[in-house]
């Protein structure tokens, strides 16, 4: 399930991106306001319509909307005389609802001992058309053949109407895209309804469902038309009475052209029971946010990219640009190995000055997320500590003396019985320091404990199983004990990772790693913090006073995180005019088709940039 099931409803400003743009894709976005957008998107339109017949198509991401945009249209070709109708595209081409959740329904886990809130299934891999009538279909490119009629213009709307079997119907096609921030938020506001539904449900379900199913149709018919470059005009739908509007050709040049610069992501933000308080004084959030527990500052399939674009500032759904730009970003290989996704997360973990400790938890690994879930790769983590206060601790396998099965009776006894576990005696844990780094993969019981930041960093994840295994009988927000997944934890946890056996360098699960130095360039040192097997990520720390040199060999990208000091520059050898200034514990991406770049130091304090890229051979990784 997505990480961000809950978002707070909070657009950071700062993060903007400003690549050097050409005049005539900036003339070509269009903003202003909806109704301008629509006003200019009909004078188009009319003039197509002057010479033939027009059909417009409009399909785009998970919750987005074209009502009004279409009410808009149909103002404008009144006044000008245009003849003009709507074709509800879903409403004609998809099977019954009933139809539809007896196909979907049974991918999803309805054992409430096993799934306690109802958040896993199996994907659906049938796409939009998978869930298509094929004579209502045929019928459907009947009627819009029918409705064909020179000086008059058609606008078929609905999720999955660009579908290659129906692509052939339009002159112009459109894509709607949203970022994922603001979808959740649609989602919860009750403005939108499963694939399949009249009215939106329960929110868990409704979510459930759309990752399961309505996401997983609208990423990959989305991948599909951004590399085929089947999309005439791209707008963006983040806010309803904003649209904004652009040539296709004028969206590939902005993300051609970000994929130049360093770049830094929009965070999202998130409150939780165990939430500290740091994160929110350094990032001056909302005094209404009761804390920020997690800081998605790059999540690859939660986040956006702000792009600054003349008077227009354009919030774009991360994944997009990688789609469109992945092998310039990410490199050939990893492209190719990641089947297209961005294959590292990062995030911000606060406790610091909460009232408790993250629940303690383990992840599932490779083989049985594609057994149970059908999702490729597994969930491996690590954290990196930052910011600490009086005895933070960071949680990490089983004590040496740990009765494991006594633990697991323990944990079953907290959820059904409501009994506290002394989980002190069963779990390890190390003194949290800044620079502190430790490496989780797939199963490794862990937590992070009250009292610090810690930067998060993840393996592919483009699901989230997290397995509570105790959480300190601790209730919600909404006053309810949270979840508790035993029986899942039991069976993924590794019994094997225990204290003596991950701090053993001659050990396979050797995951608490002291710093050892690998490369040394003038006035700077490279550390590498952790590097396992077990792992396809390498990470890393660069300590310098003035400047320190890098090169992405055009091979792998790299992700900054600037740990220690107040402000630095990512820049190009090569194009100097191409950098991105951060301050501390801000994230910034370099993209592998970089080559050489430079970090300078702006301020006065040394500098630490934590440096996560993938490891030497990931490419034979078997997740």
């Amino acid at each position: 399930m997505s990480f961000m099931y809950n978002p707070f409803p909070y657009d950071d400003p700062k993060p903007v991106n400003r690549p050097a743009l050409k005049p005539e894709t900036l003339a070509a976005v269009a903003g202003g306001g909806t109704p301008a957008v629509a006003k200019k998107f009909a004078a188009m339109a009319a003039a197509r319509a002057a010479e033939g017949s027009v059909v417009i198509a409009f399909d785009g991401y998970t919750t987005a909307q074209w009502d009004l945009f279409l009410n808009l249209l149909n103002r404008e070709f009144l006044l000008l005389g245009v003849p003009f109708e709507t074709v509800d595209a879903a409403a004609a081409v998809y099977k019954d609802g009933k139809d539809i959740d007896a196909m979907i329904d049974p991918l999803l886990i309805w054992d409430t001992k096993i799934d306690p809130t109802l958040l896993y299934g199996k994907i659906y891999h049938g796409g939009y058309t998978g869930l298509m009538d094929p004579d209502r279909m045929a019928a459907f490119r009947q009627d819009v053949a029918a409705r064909r009629q020179k000086g008059k213009v058609v606008a078929v709307y609905g999720y999955g109407c660009l579908v290659r079997e129906l692509r052939d119907l339009y002159d112009i096609k459109c894509f709607f895209d949203i970022t994922p921030k603001n979808a959740m938020l649609r989602i919860r506001a009750g403005e939108y309804a499963n694939l399949g539904k009249q009215r939106t449900g329960i929110i868990n379900r409704t979510i459930r469902r759309c990752y399961y199913c309505d996401f997983e149709n609208a990423v990959t018919l989305r991948r599909e038309l951004l590399l085929k470059g089947a999309i005439d005009w791209f707008f963006l739908d983040n806010d309803r009475a904003k649209l904004q509007m652009m040539p296709f050709d004028a969206f590939a040049d902005i993300c051609a052209q970000l994929v130049k610069y360093p770049f830094r992501a929009k965070p999202c933000y998130l409150e939780g029971v165990w939430g500290g308080t740091y994160m929110k004084k350094l990032r001056n959030l909302p005094k209404e946010m009761r804390n920020a527990a997690w800081v998605f500052d790059f999540i690859p399939m939660e986040v956006s990219v702000l792009v600054e674009a003349g008077s227009n500032m354009l919030d774009i759904n991360y994944c997009t640009f990688v789609h469109r730009e992945g092998v310039r970003l990410m490199g050939e290989d990893c492209v190719r190995k990641y089947k297209g996704y961005f294959p590292i997360r990062f995030n911000w973990d606060d406790s610091y000055h909460s009232t408790g400790n993250m629940s303690i938890q383990c992840h599932s690994g490779g083989p049985y997320n594609t057994e149970h879930y059908d999702e490729f790769g597994r969930q491996d983590e690590s954290y990196y500590v930052v910011i600490t206060g009086h005895e933070a601790k960071t949680f990490i396998g089983f004590r040496d003396d740990a009765d494991i099965p006594e633990f697991f009776r323990a944990i079953e006894a907290a959820d059904t019985e409501h009994k506290p576990v002394d989980y002190m005696k069963y779990v390890s844990y190390e003194e949290s320091k800044p620079g502190l780094q430790v490496m989780l993969p797939a199963g490794t019981i862990h937590s992070s404990g009250r009292n610090q930041v810690i930067l998060e960093i993840g393996s592919l994840t483009i699901g989230s199983y997290t397995y509570k295994m105790y959480d300190y009988l601790r209730l919600d927000f909404d006053g309810k004990q949270r979840p508790i997944h035993t029986a899942l934890g039991e069976l993924n946890v590794r019994q094997d990772r225990r204290k003596s056996v991950i701090h053993d360098p001659a050990s396979p699960e050797y995951i608490v790693q002291e710093p050892r130095l690998d490369v040394r360039g003038d006035g700077w040192e490279e550390y590498i913090l952790g590097e396992n097997p077990q792992m396809y990520i390498s990470l890393r720390r660069l300590e310098f006073e003035r400047r320190c040199e890098q090169d992405t060999k055009g091979e792998k990208f790299h992700v900054l995180a600037l740990v220690d000091g107040e402000h630095a520059r990512v820049r190009s050898v090569e194009h100097p005019e191409r950098y991105y200034d951060m301050d501390f514990m801000d994230l910034v991406c370099v993209p592998a088709d970089m080559g050489k770049y430079v970090i300078e130091n702006l301020g006065a304090e040394p500098i630490r940039i934590h440096k996560t890229c993938l490891r030497d051979g990931y490419q034979h990784d078997p997740a």
